[in-house]
């Protein structure tokens, strides 16, 4: 058997931090509200002439050098987001002629929003498991400031902008034991973006994230809840078999809901939160590379790693790192 491990990890933030405390001067909301509500404290924001291409590169040149690889190394580029550089080419292959390997397969999943990574995990790991490809650069890279509607105060209090990459590789262990995807289009209306070509949208509609939180906290800490139960089921493993969490970093209260589910201690949970916001589908590899940088995960480590987005779409991995 040929198996996908993490070789690498990366990550990319921009240097502007925007504080609760500054949102207060822009929105009606207070820092006490939106800490009490989410967890989050401040957030970075892509300065202009930054894009999701230009922190998708600095992500993965860190995470390549952190495998111990050359850039043409790399057999598969796969980058989830829902911000790209252009609708085409593909961020992913805008990043390829910047890392100068062209010929390898390169392209972008922006259908599932927040669940991105997962996602793109999950196609990598097939990729590498059929003997396709040896390494792979899978990237989750937003800059969500640039579809908030700075004026609502129910949406542009949670998000933030940055990338985090993950490099597979070969193994005849075991990396990525199972990943598990799931949407449900039901939910369409939940959380969306109307960018597109389908109907004619008004500007507001068309430019700017909706979202029905309470609808959505609820069917997150549901399906995530299930989710948990279904990737443990499949391994034959219990709770206890989990040493970290690595949440999408959404909510807190989200957040506490699933480590309470694994019976983990929040000091066995990656959160970021705080201090990023909500990156969307770059929130995991960011919390993964933070945690691994302070050696918090240490090789030998199962992690569950768990998000849900826009699709409704929603997803796990079972790693042994």
């Amino acid at each position: 058997m040929t198996y996908a491990c993490i070789k690498g990890t990366g990550g990319y933030l921009p240097e502007k931090v925007l504080t609760n405390f500054d949102l207060e001067k822009m929105v009606d909301t207070t820092d006490q509200w939106i800490v009490e509500r989410t967890g989050i404290h401040r957030r970075h924001i892509a300065a202009v002439g930054e894009t999701a291409l230009s922190m998708a590169e600095q992500a993965a040149q860190i995470a390549i050098a952190d495998a111990g690889l050359e850039a043409r190394d790399v057999g598969l580029i796969i980058v989830a987001t829902t911000t790209p550089e252009k609708m085409f080419p593909s961020t992913a292959c805008l990043l390829q002629q910047r890392l100068q390997i062209a010929g390898c397969p390169a392209f972008d999943l922006n259908s599932a929003a927040c669940a991105g990574f997962i996602y793109a995990l999950a196609v990598a790991d097939q990729f590498i498991r059929n003997n396709t490809v040896k390494n792979a650069l899978v990237i989750g890279s937003e800059v969500m400031s640039k579809v908030l509607d700075w004026n609502d105060r129910s949406t542009c209090i949670l998000f933030g902008d940055g990338a985090g990459a993950v490099v597979l590789g070969a193994s005849d262990s075991p990396g990525i034991v199972s990943t598990h995807l799931h949407a449900d289009g039901t939910h369409k209306d939940v959380l969306s973006l109307g960018i597109g070509l389908g109907k004619p949208l008004a500007v507001e509609e068309a430019l700017y994230l909706k979202m029905s939180g309470n609808q959505l906290f609820k069917l997150a800490v549901k399906r995530l809840g299930d989710l948990f139960d279904e990737t443990l089921a499949a391994n034959g493993l219990d709770r206890s078999s989990v040493d970290w969490l690595i949440p999408h970093q959404a909510n807190i209260r989200i957040i506490q809901a699933m480590a309470k589910k694994l019976n983990l201690p929040l000091e066995r949970v990656a959160i970021t939160l705080q201090d990023q916001g909500n990156t969307s589908s770059a929130s995991i590899p960011l919390a993964l590379d933070k945690a691994i940088r302070e050696k918090k995960i240490k090789r030998g480590d199962r992690l569950m790693l768990e998000s849900f987005g826009g699709g409704l779409a929603w997803g796990s991995a079972l790693i042994k790192y």
